[in-house]
């Protein structure tokens, strides 16, 4: 909990009342926890212009590149 949790979700916590049938100790045994629900931070996508500049410029690249081989 203290390395895989608390730097990222520094308000977390173990219900204590709750414990496993298997161990008797807090928290549930394998329970699954949806990292992407908690932890995700959504990034806008870049613009399509952007993008397309992008392929652009690896395109120009690739030519270039691909001279090479074929000379």
């Amino acid at each position: 909990m203290k390395r895989e949790v608390l730097p990222h979700a520094p308000e977390a916590w173990i219900n204590e009342t709750i414990k496993d049938e298997k161990d008797g100790l807090p928290g549930k045994v394998g329970y699954e926890i949806n990292f992407n629900r908690y932890f995700y931070v959504y990034k806008p996508s870049r613009k399509p212009e952007v993008i397309a500049a992008e392929i652009r410029d690896m395109e120009k690249r690739f030519v270039e590149l691909m001279k090479g081989v074929v000379a």
